[in-house]
């Protein structure tokens, strides 16, 4: 694998200017949360983007506010400050239905002062109110696409100054190899159970928080398995993150979890299940990866006996009751306790997220689960599901068709879940569930017959023509 760095892209801009959905529109799947009330995105999302001429990690931040009223929102604030400084490209969104303010053009000004090209992307070109692209010339920027989020207008010309304004990075991983990265706080334990891992001294090791700046790697063999170990620098909640070289590991941590296939959350045993551990698991499965929950320093409790580990564990599971599926794991780098254990989850993992299930088996169990309980009706509408299939895996990819899905709960989602994980498995790793209603479908159909373009979310936004 190539161990060049991918080059960031960052989108900012003032709240409610559509960001996110360009964000989802570029990524090619609904990764950011998009809602009318602005502010809706509060901490930075980074997903890896793959074209055809090479690679790059897209960052969503969130709006810039000029006066932030709390610590919170400052802390946000200092996240696009990151995003901003650490991007090779920067893309301004604008909504092109607001007229250019003084605060966007000190924006632009601030943005153009880091020396990085940047892009004017005018959004929501397609309402009536959108201003001509004149209006925003005294930004200074030269670079100006008009596009659509919602509509995907735009999006092709955008992707094209991307790719002209970055380096083009391959960055192609041996399908054979499996890539973990060990994700956590600084000083969890990470690197010493990193060097355990690999045999080798291949981390510096230090009981200073914060000793790992950049991602170490090191490929390992087991059991005729090559497995690529990616070690991270400490993330620090937002608060307590200094300014210099130490911002940047949230950005590398992120890059690390885009590029792994596993991810092994590390906490120190002394210090269990902060919030910022369990919004480290949180962005794990976002991005669709396998997770371990791995306890380092074992070795360290002192007075422990056979019943310490059974008097911890529900504790920690209490504090990731959404994702009851990890493995727990209590290690000891310092004696080796369970280290090995860890490749033996990997390689299970690993099988469990390139699974196919044959689609008779699955509607079996979506029969019996209906059957057993079924949707309740909202609104006086009635929620039929009729058939599944499995569109992909790493993760695990199901799509459910039926009629009137949009009014099945989330409730109710959340217990297909559990009935196709009860029936098959998928220990370790998230899956993934999309609901097809048939009356949307036959209203795309019609639209392909008026000549109109369908875009398919999971296609990267490429034009596709139902069938």
């Amino acid at each position: 694998m190539s161990s060049k760095k991918l080059p960031v892209v960052a989108l900012v801009g003032q709240t409610n200017a559509g960001k996110s959905s360009l964000f989802n529109r570029l990524v090619g799947r609904q990764d950011a949360i998009v809602a009318r009330e602005a502010g809706t995105t509060r901490d930075s999302v980074y997903r890896r983007v793959d074209n055809d001429w090479g690679s790059y990690i897209l960052a969503d931040t969130a709006g810039l506010l000029d006066n932030p009223r709390d610590d919170f929102e400052a802390s946000i604030q200092d996240q696009v400050d990151d995003a901003i400084e650490s991007a090779d490209l920067i893309i301004l969104v604008k909504d092109s239905t607001e007229g250019a303010t003084n605060e966007d053009r000190a924006l632009a000004k601030r943005i153009l002062r880091s020396g990085k090209p940047v892009i004017l992307a005018l959004n929501k070109i397609d309402l009536a109110e959108a201003n001509p692209e004149s209006d925003y010339l005294n930004f200074g920027i030269k670079n100006i696409v008009q596009t659509s989020a919602e509509h995907n207008r735009g999006l092709g010309k955008l992707r094209g100054e991307i790719a002209a304004n970055i380096p083009h990075v391959h960055q192609r991983r041996d399908d054979e190899s499996i890539s973990v990265a060990l994700i956590g706080r600084p000083n969890a334990g990470k690197s010493f159970l990193f060097n355990t891992l690999a045999g080798k001294q291949q981390a510096v090791v230090a009981n200073v928080a914060g000793t790992t700046r950049d991602i170490n790697r090191v490929d390992v063999h087991y059991h005729g398995q090559t497995i690529s170990l990616l070690d991270t620098a400490g993330v620090r909640r937002s608060g307590k993150i200094e300014r210099g070289i130490e911002k940047f590991s949230v950005l590398r941590t992120a890059n690390a979890i885009e590029e792994a296939d596993i991810c092994l959350l590390v906490m120190d045993v002394h210090e269990l299940n902060t919030a910022l551990d369990t919004k480290l698991a949180g962005q794990i499965i976002d991005a669709g990866k396998g997770l371990i929950i791995v306890v380092a320093k074992w070795d360290s409790v002192e007075g422990k006996d056979a019943y310490t580990r059974d008097a911890l564990a529900p504790g920690i599971a209490r504090a990731f009751d959404f994702a009851p599926w990890a493995p727990l794991i209590f290690t000891s780098s310092y004696t080796g306790q369970n280290v090995t254990k860890i490749y033996d989850l990997i390689l299970k993992i690993q099988a469990e997220r390139t699974r196919q299930i044959p689609t008779s088996q699955l509607n079996d169990c979506l029969r019996r689960a209906v059957m057993r309980h079924r949707p309740a009706a909202l609104k006086n509408q009635h929620p039929r599901l009729r058939y599944v299939v499995q569109t992909d895996v790493c993760p695990p990819w199901f799509v459910i068709y039926g009629s009137n899905l949009k009014f099945l709960h989330w409730s109710y989602k959340r217990y297909l879940e559990s009935t196709f994980r009860r029936e098959f498995g998928f220990d370790g790793t998230p899956i993934k569930f999309s609901y097809r209603d048939e009356k949307q479908i036959k209203a795309n159909r019609e639209r392909v017959a008026l000549g109109q373009d369908i875009v398919d979310k999971k296609s990267g936004g490429k034009r596709q023509r139902l069938i």
